[in-house]
């Protein structure tokens, strides 16, 4: 049988599609794809035809038609607005079809497009805008209305207001009047070149405020062609079973947000070489996300756990078991274990798959799919060819297999930088060359990434470090467990103890979990405080638990105990 190893070197041979060659791009020593796209520009070019792209509610248009209207704004976007090359666009809005088409216009022109959280608050979003003093910005209605809550807008920011449904303010033009100027067919002539920048996506925001991370066309290209290697790979070693040549069209069913980088990379700019299907929804409801992925023939989809776990707990109340799915993916977060067993067992041919990247990174790093991944459920994956990944200690040593450390990571996918934000980009890289992730990691001998934890997301009790990430898989291993959430609880004594905020979908107690944990955690990791939920744990934009809320409420909680 061929190894993956062996898939991948016959693959990125020389003469072959995905020929792998050594450059020097941003600064950096990089392996890069030979026949990769110049440009974003490109890849959509590439990708016009007549199957059906976007899709929302009743809405449809092709790659053709989609092309068009991108061709359209793109010259409305120079020569009405003046955009030039380097100049800043944003988008704030839900997953319509025109935050595609607006994308898509930005980038061909060479303007650094600006995914701006929708679900920020009115002072998040005025710091964001503020950073990247856009010269337009596409918004949708519910931006709209909160426009006058928003203090530091550019004085000279032009707004097109998308899906409207009430008066537009006396700043904000509409999209379809923009849309009415006459059909364009090509792009206009700007020279974009591969390591001019991109996208600026911004990172949680989890302490201070949010950083916005800049992507070359190379970086965002690359995670995308790396993709399509793996999956080829996957193929070629038997881990995944290749579509017959004349398969119905494959489908993504759009469940996170578009400013997420999952949401962007993994699941929309993917279409455009698979030639998929890209569905979306105003908003994630189980039971209508189980009628579109029926109706509309979904074969992917890529979700957060929590959203996950919905569909896994719908399908086997129903038995609705959506037998054209045939990739269940991850992002956002890390699934437990038995989430990972429940794909396999529940959907009718579904496999599991998931991930590990980050905004930094344009979403990709190490994955994990199929048999890999029931095999190892803790694991994220293997690396990708263009990158490399290490794990060192405290001094930057590189430690040997097995051992936990921070991962680092480098390659042509890697970020340039934060922007404006030198001495971020001097903390977290290692000579513009390896980024510090802040994860603790190992790797084992099959090459194997294992994420255990955050570097900071520790308890300190009696001075002895207790990783959260160890202790909620343990707890999310207990068949009524769906959700947990462990953290510090300030403690007058020990300085810390361990507390933890459950959603489970069957009844249990805390001597119950205490019980099961007992022979899974040393007694000094076993939670003091227990906060039982009957709903899922509050999750942020990325699809991550909003640990830094439960925190703050526990504190408060158990202070009044």
């Amino acid at each position: 049988m061929t190894t993956r190893l062996e898939a991948l070197a016959a693959l990125t041979a020389p003469g072959q599609p995905h020929e792998i060659i050594k450059i020097e791009a941003i600064g950096r020593q990089i392996r890069a794809f030979k026949n990769a796209p110049v440009n974003l520009g490109q890849l959509y070019s590439q990708a016009r035809s007549d199957k059906p792209f976007l899709v929302y509610e009743d809405e449809r248009l092709s790659f053709e038609e989609t092309w068009r209207r991108a061709c359209t704004l793109a010259h409305v976007l120079v020569n009405e607005y003046g955009v030039k090359k380097g100049d800043r666009i944003a988008i704030a809005m839900r997953n319509y079809p025109e935050w595609m088409i607006s994308f898509m216009a930005a980038t061909s022109i060479g303007a650094l497009t600006v995914a701006v959280n929708a679900l920020w608050t009115a002072d998040e979003m005025s710091y964001g805008i503020g950073l990247a003093q856009p010269k337009v910005a596409f918004i949708d209605q519910e931006r709209i209305d909160r426009l006058n809550m928003l203090t530091n807008l550019p004085a000279d920011l032009k707004l097109i207001g998308v899906r409207t449904t009430k008066p537009l303010p006396a700043n904000v033009r509409s999209y379809t009047d923009v849309m009415s100027a006459p059909e364009q067919s090509e792009l206009p002539d700007v020279d974009v070149l591969p390591d001019d920048d991109a996208i600026m996506l911004f990172t949680s925001g989890s302490t201070g405020h949010p950083k916005g991370a800049v992507s070359t066309h190379r970086n965002v290209l690359h995670a995308l062609v790396s993709w399509e290697l793996d999956l080829i790979a996957s193929f070629a070693t038997g881990l995944i079973e290749r579509p017959p040549a004349d398969a119905p069209q494959a489908a993504s069913l759009l469940v996170i947000p578009l400013f997420h980088v999952t949401g962007l990379h993994s699941v929309a700019l993917s279409c455009f070489r698979l030639q998929r299907r890209l569905v979306s929804m105003y908003k994630w409801e189980v039971e209508k996300g189980a009628d579109i992925i029926e109706r509309e023939g979904i074969t992917n989809f890529t979700a957060t756990p929590a959203i996950t776990g919905d569909l896994v707990i719908y399908s086997r109340e129903t038995g609705r078991h959506f037998p054209s799915l045939s990739a269940v993916g991850g992002g956002g977060a890390s699934r437990a274990p038995e989430q990972v067993r429940a794909i396999d067992a529940v959907f009718a041919k579904a496999m599991p798959a998931t991930g590990w990247g980050m905004t930094e990174t344009n979403a990709i790093g190490v994955g994990i799919a199929a048999a890999d991944y029931l095999r190892k459920p803790e694991s994220s994956g293997r690396v990708s060819a263009v990158l490399d990944v290490r794990i060192v200690d405290e001094a930057g040593n590189e430690l040997p297999t097995g051992q936990r450390g921070e991962l680092q990571i480098r390659g042509a996918s890697i970020m340039r930088g934060y922007y404006k934000r030198p001495d971020a980009n001097a903390s977290e890289f290692v000579n513009n060359d390896w980024f510090r992730t802040g994860d603790v990691a190992y790797i084992d001998d099959e090459g194997f990434v294992f994420i255990v934890d955050r570097i900071k997301d520790l308890v300190i009790r009696g001075g002895e470090n207790i990783g959260c990430g160890a202790v909620e898989y343990a707890l999310q291993e207990h068949p009524s467990v769906v959700e947990a959430c462990v953290y510090g609880v300030p403690d007058e004594r020990l300085g810390e103890e361990v507390g933890t905020t459950i959603y489970a979908d069957k009844p249990v107690t805390e001597a119950e979990l205490r019980d099961f944990l007992s022979t899974r955690l040393g007694k000094f990791q076993i939670p003091r405080y227990f906060q039982f939920e009957s709903e899922p744990l509050p999750r942020g934009a990325t699809g991550k638990i909003m640990k830094k809320d439960l925190r703050v409420e526990a504190a408060k909680r158990w202070a009044q105990s």
